[in-house]
């Protein structure tokens, strides 16, 4: 089953390029940008947050064209989720390929039209073509090359590919309208999954991952005219203090041996309205990353504390909190990608933990298997002329059919 696969990229390694080529730039020029709904009216091309309908459409269109099945659900409609499966045999495993359709804005610094795909010696530029659609689309590819070339009969289990909604950004409610959404509803029957949203080069696997707090202060003074400060509260010094506190608190863990220590990020201040007037209220939004054995209660204990020292008025608010996870390196997956890596592209991808936060979360604390695995450089996500090596998605396509075999073939 391997030497088919491999034989027919061999066969077909230029037309495979071509599609890969043409479906990355078809999806690169939807703008399914994500944002919070505060700033949606920074974006006037968008009616709804994410609009991933707009790639949805381009995805299922492929998969009727190749005869593979799917399923769409949606918390909202605009913003489907599309769950596409190869292979009949449900009782075996069940491998879910997860990409996802929404970008984050384009920000400043293109020499071009970021939503509109270039290619140059050999790698593609544009928002999103590593950030996810150029993985997503490898993983559309992988299942068509294992249909054709392998035959789902071939398959004791079952090979699903979901391209999904609402990564990039949560609005303060909190609603997931992704993978938080099918994980609540049912939809998700998986039983091990990889999440090609991490880059390294393919080199590298995701095992453990940290937990994120977002955590608001609100410091409450009393508002009055700028000439009489004596008549308000100033809720600005109080939080001044409080920050300085924050900067040099030691959150209390012991260290992890793959995702190491907590950080502490104080990411957002804003207190305020004119010179003149004296401040009422001013608040912060702290970022921390949390390692096992750390709890919330800990957690908030502390920050109570520093509250305590900075003196004033303080509101504590937790915004949203996620709990950190970690698998064993031993697992099949892990053992598969390394295998097929050796054989394939010459390197062992090693495991190892990291501070962000993929769908492998979600996915590992439902009690699917899952790891961070993909192509593309860490360094070119969210940043001006986002860009990925076309052969490194293709390869990336080839290693997944491999993988693939060696866990439901």
């Amino acid at each position: 089953m391997k030497q088919r696969i491999h034989e027919y990229f061999q066969q077909n390694e230029a037309r495979i390029t071509d599609e890969l080529v043409r479906l990355l730039g078809e999806m690169v020029r939807e703008k399914t940008v994500n944002v919070v709904s505060e700033k949606l009216a920074e974006h006037p091309y968008l009616k709804i947050r994410g609009e991933e309908h707009r790639v949805a459409a381009i995805v299922g269109r492929e998969f009727d064209e190749w005869g593979i099945p799917y399923d769409t659900y949606s918390r909202q409609e605009g913003r489907p989720n599309l769950i596409a499966r190869i292979g009949r045999d449900v009782s075996g495993d069940r491998l879910f390929l997860a990409g996802h359709m929404d970008v984050v804005p384009a920000g400043d610094g293109w020499p071009g039209d970021p939503f509109e795909m270039t290619v140059k010696d050999g790698y593609a530029y544009g928002r999103g073509v590593l950030d996810n659609k150029g993985p997503l689309v490898a993983c559309m590819l992988a299942a068509r090359v294992l249909k054709e070339a392998v035959g789902e009969e071939s398959l004791r289990g079952q090979l699903q590919i979901a391209a999904l909604a609402d990564e990039e950004a949560t609005d303060p409610d909190g609603v997931d309208y992704g993978i938080g959404f099918l994980l609540q509803e049912g939809k998700v029957n998986a039983t091990m999954a990889i999440i090609p949203d991490i880059g390294e080069n393919m080199k590298s696997i995701d095992i453990a991952e940290k937990g994120r707090t977002v955590i608001k202060i609100t410091s409450i003074g009393k508002q009055a005219h700028g000439s009489t400060p004596e008549r308000g509260v100033n809720a600005v010094f109080p939080m001044a203090r409080l920050a300085l506190e924050l900067e040099k608190l030691e959150l209390e863990h012991v260290p992890h041996d793959q995702l190491g220590h907590p950080t502490l990020n104080l990411g957002e201040i804003h207190g305020g309205a004119a010179p003149n007037i004296v401040p009422g209220e001013c608040h912060i939004s702290l970022d921390i990353r949390t390692v096992p054995g750390m709890t919330r209660e800990g957690l908030l204990a502390q920050i109570d504390a520093c509250c305590e020292r900075a003196g004033g008025e303080f509101k504590v608010a937790v915004m949203a909190s996620t709990e950190p996870h970690q698998i064993s390196p031993d697992n099949a997956v892990v053992r598969a990608i390394q295998a097929n890596g050796r054989e394939a592209l010459g390197f062992t991808p090693e495991p190892f933990g990291m501070g962000g936060g993929t769908y492998a979360k979600g996915l590992n604390l439902a009690g699917v298997i899952a790891v961070g695995w993909g192509p593309g450089d860490d360094n070119a996500f969210h940043v001006a002329n986002e860009s990925v090596e076309i052969r490194q998605l293709v390869d990336f396509s080839r290693m997944l059919c491999l993988v693939a075999i060696d866990l439901l073939g």
